[in-house]
């Protein structure tokens, strides 16, 4: 009995001294009130600066998360093209989200119907979204029932698109963001699709947070803190940040999907291919001798014999095809290859950042006219202009060159990538290296290639306006905040 006294006594001081702290610090411990000046958020009567604390971002249409980390990205086996390209290194990766399987013919379709529909009088527009199915040609081989059924045909729809180049890729991310944001602002209320846009009246998630974009207006428009309809702004949070390629650093390490191979900080196993050994089959009790993945198994052996086809894929397979990976990701290997955002240069590992890697920083910021306006195009959208290009920082200036017979500290501000890596347009068979600003990385192995090209260590490059019959491309999007969530 005495001792519940005590406690009691004890409880009552305690409490006593709580409420002579909150007295003492002049009343500013409100959970909703800004830490630097006190004043209380989303509040009319001062001001009303609205934010959202509570904010957490969450997967667009068809992203998987990945959660970042650090891993060695590089070459995992002998270096069978002797490019030494690829020494491995080891670097650090952001949380990101990746799309679960390759952009398909469906989804392409969906893009080339909207330009149609918005569009109508812009042919060029089209004709520059429009794949190119001349890739399915070949001299020797009877292919041209695919030129006309593989991209528009229903039996198609499930496979990755092709003959899309790195440019034609880079836009249909940029579209991708409007229409899921544009999406994002019907399901709020704030906006109702309008079917009638059309040339500069279009939707694009640049001209809306300018304020140049009206559109239809929705029954629920976003309120400020004294109830008035406002704009939407960048930090309500409410859009979704870029579609984008992924960085080839990123793609590998999607790929490898070594979150299933660890034990607390420990990497227990690493992986040759996204699925765990060294074998080309699935060794589970239910699956066990199925290949998994879609890849030349043989000199001519494209699916295997009739009766028990080896990968059931002549040419590509549905994108949700074989087994994914631990990240959930299908086809990382095999099936497509698949364009990444880095400009290939042979010696990048020895260049690009520990964190974050990546070859092909542009910046740039948006034009504007003599009054300071924003200066859009015929087809809506926001011009830009480079303000800094660095895809060949210390790699095409004068410190850096290997051409001889060339004073480079003469002409050295007019020298480019293409300066310093040797061209030539010529037929005599002089060597070239291929190399310019516009040569893209290209991963993951295809339904044409051996299982070397598989392995997401190794990496090829093309043109960027270039395509072909076996590259195709997913998209990845940034993820704000925390990697994983407090």
């Amino acid at each position: 009995m005495k001792f519940k006294a005590i406690f009691f006594v004890g409880l009552t001081m305690l409490l006593a001294s709580c409420s002579v702290f909150k007295k003492d610090s002049g009343g500013f411990s409100k959970k909703n009130s800004s830490n630097t000046t006190g004043w209380e958020y989303n509040d009319p009567e001062n001001g009303g600066f609205q934010t959202d604390a509570d904010y957490a971002q969450f997967a667009g249409p068809g992203l998987k998360f990945i959660q970042g980390g650090t891993f060695t990205m590089g070459r995992v086996e002998q270096d069978v093209m002797y490019d030494w390209n690829n020494a491995p290194r080891r670097v650090t990766v952001a949380s990101f989200y990746m799309d679960e399987c390759e952009v398909s013919n469906l989804d392409y379709r969906e893009y080339l119907f909207w330009i149609q529909r918005v569009y109508p009088e812009s042919k060029e527009r089209y004709l520059q979204a429009l794949p190119d199915t001349l890739v399915w040609r070949e001299a020797l081989a009877y292919n041209e029932p695919y030129l006309e059924n593989y991209l528009r045909h229903p039996a198609y729809s499930k496979y990755p698109v092709v003959g899309v180049s790195w440019e034609q890729a880079n836009a249909y991310c940029k579209w991708r963001t409007d229409r899921v944001n544009e999406q994002l602002l019907v399901n709020k209320g704030v906006l109702t699709h309008d079917n009638t846009q059309q040339g500069e009246n279009v939707f694009t998630t640049e001209t809306y947070l300018a304020g140049l974009y009206e559109g239809k207006q929705g029954d629920k428009p976003i309120e400020d803190a004294a109830g008035n309809p406002r704009k939407i702004r960048w930090e309500d949070g409410i859009l979704m940040p870029d579609y984008r390629l992924p960085t080839e650093a990123e793609w590998e390490y999607a790929a490898y999907g070594l979150i299933g191979n660890t034990d607390g900080e420990l990497l227990t196993e690493r992986k040759l291919y996204p699925w765990n050994g060294s074998y080309l089959r699935d060794d589970s009790r239910r699956d066990r001798g199925l290949l998994n993945a879609n890849f030349v198994r043989g000199r001519g052996d494209m699916m295997g014999m009739a009766g028990y086809l080896n990968d059931n894929a002549d040419i590509t397979a549905p994108v949700n095809s074989y087994k994914p990976n631990d990240f959930g990701l299908y086809c990382m290997a095999g099936n497509v290859n698949e364009w990444v955002a880095d400009i290939y240069r042979p010696l990048s590992q020895e260049d690009v950042a520990e964190f974050q890697p990546f070859r092909g920083t542009v910046y740039t910021k948006y034009r504007q006219d003599a009054n300071g306006d924003l200066i859009r195009d015929e087809f809506g959208e926001l011009l830009i202009d480079t303000v800094a290009d660095y895809r060949n920082y210390l790699d095409g200036d004068y410190q850096s060159q290997i051409i001889e017979g060339q004073d480079w500290n003469m002409v050295k501000d007019n020298l480019t990538t293409e300066d310093m890596y040797v061209q030539s347009n010529s037929n005599e068979g002089s060597f070239t290296s291929l190399i310019t600003d516009k040569i893209r990385v290209y991963k993951g192995g295809s339904w044409k290639d051996r299982p070397y090209w598989m392995i997401p260590g190794t990496r090829r490059f093309r043109d960027q306006s270039e395509s072909a019959n076996d590259l195709g491309f997913r998209c990845a999007m940034t993820r704000v905040g925390s990697p994983e969530g407090f």
